[in-house]
């Protein structure tokens, strides 16, 4: 049974500073890139950093730090409020959406697999403003001690004024257990146009690369988790290198 604990000074400083941000300008939206996976964190909760930038081959370079606070509901269902920045630099972003993520286990050791349910519901404002609902299924098997992750996401802007087509985005990681706190990998994003006609394969983009992923134990009930990949290929149809970094306090 998870036992209730007054929070860390962290986690109020993170709430603090989300409260603070929600109130920024915001911008236009663009979708997050980092692995969705799932797992049982019943009783966890996480103060969630991410970072991701997109570096084209022509134009400037994107920047997309997003910080969030997670909670693991019970075996089967974690939910997470994040809110995510844009900009050039860093230090000149502004704000770009507010987000409710939520991933619900349908599966938990009856196959040889985890199947989840993935869904990510952003509130936008300014140019592009409106709602956008990211939503699908999420997979992950492990042959030894190499992890597979195969995900497929349906994403759909709730917009009633100019309706746009529900696209259709993969992820995928293949990852080795090598050793205690060190899993590395490869791991690809990419984004194939409408759902129900895929755009042709010039227009499509896919790009894939090598990533690391781990764990550090700070205490009994606290842990450090991190995932870095570097991707290369081509980004929203343009040849673009990506960065996507993600780090959680987990207590």
């Amino acid at each position: 049974m998870f036992e209730r604990r007054p929070l860390p000074h962290l986690t109020w400083f993170a709430l603090a500073w989300m409260a603070a941000l929600v109130g920024a300008v915001p911008a236009q939206a663009a979708p997050s890139y980092y692995l969705v996976t799932v797992y049982d964190g019943a009783g966890e909760m996480n103060v969630d950093f991410r970072y991701w930038t997109v570096d084209p081959r022509r134009g400037r370079t994107r920047v997309w730090p997003e910080i969030g606070l997670g909670y693991g509901v019970n075996s089967r269902w974690y939910t997470e409020v994040f809110v995510s920045y844009v900009g050039e630099h860093p230090e000149r972003v502004r704000t770009e959406s507010v987000n409710w993520q939520n991933d619900v286990l349908l599966t938990q050791g009856q196959y040889p697999f985890d199947l989840a349910m993935h869904s990510n519901l952003a509130w936008n404002k300014g140019p592009g403003s409106g709602r956008l609902l990211e939503l699908g299924p999420v997979l992950q098997t492990e042959f030894g001690r190499t992890q597979l992750n195969t995900n497929l996401f349906w994403e759909r802007s709730l917009q009633t004024e100019r309706p746009t087509p529900t696209q259709l985005k993969y992820q995928w990681q293949v990852a080795q257990h090598w050793r205690p706190g060190v899993h590395p990998g490869w791991m690809g994003f990419g984004e194939l146009g409408p759902w129900d006609d895929l755009s042709p394969r010039r227009q499509q983009s896919h790009r894939h690369g090598p990533m690391v992923k781990g764990s550090l134990s700070l205490g009994p009930r606290e842990e450090l988790r991190y995932h870095l990949g570097y991707l290369m290929g081509k980004a929203y149809g343009s040849k673009a290198n990506m960065l996507t970094l993600r780090v959680q306090y987990v207590f």
